[in-house]
């Protein structure tokens, strides 16, 4: 083989290599841009000062850059004073709020329920916004309108611990308003449900 045939060649595989790369290439960055986290945003204006609340945040899916605050740790952000002005529509990040002040925060009480198999979404984690319901009681009487069934509380899922058996309820740990804790306290087979999306948010 002669000396230009093997430069021919070289320059033949030298591009095809090139072609591979870029396509890797190209897959790879289409993964990144494609790639979407929940995180969380602002609701409302939320002036230097106060005290973070679940209603100031709700959850959005973007293709987010590191250092804004992912669903997960939104219990980690509730309840700080906020360190600079935030304007509703902005992603929160972690150098906005302060050191942890009182947890729960004032007004607000934890509150531990036993969740049976199926009450609850098996992906239930820390930091969803949820309603907690009474389930059905399995009494065989038909109930009458008239009935006072307890009403809905809403909150922030703070801890969900796994059964200590199979088969077992799991314990669900919510953040609601300190008046609501009797109520939700006083349900029979609580059930929790995920709440909706609002605009954009993730469901």
């Amino acid at each position: 083989m002669t000396g230009g045939r093997r430069r021919r060649l070289g320059w033949v595989w030298a591009g095809l290599g090139a072609v591979v790369v870029s396509a890797v290439g190209f897959t790879m960055v289409a993964k990144v841009v494609g790639h979407r986290d929940r995180v969380l945003v602002l609701t409302r204006d939320v002036p230097v000062g106060r005290v973070l609340q679940p209603a100031d945040l709700r959850v959005v899916e973007v293709a987010a850059d590191a250092g804004v605050v992912p669903v997960a740790e939104r219990g980690t952000v509730l309840g700080r004073r906020v360190k600079v002005p935030l304007v509703a529509g902005a992603l929160l990040a972690p150098g906005q709020v302060g050191t942890p002040i009182a947890f729960p925060p004032k007004g607000s009480s934890q509150v531990s329920l036993a969740v049976e198999p199926g009450a609850a979404p098996p992906e239930l984690s820390r930091g969803e916004r949820v309603a907690v319901l009474p389930g059905p009681t399995g009494g065989g009487a038909a109930q009458s309108a008239a009935d006072e069934a307890p009403a809905a509380v809403m909150g922030t899922v703070t801890g969900v611990r796994a059964p200590e058996s199979s088969g077992g309820p799991r314990v669900v740990t919510v953040l609601v308003e300190t008046a609501a804790v009797k109520r939700a306290t006083q349900m029979e087979h609580p059930r929790v449900v995920v709440l909706p999306a609002q605009g954009r948010e993730a469901p």
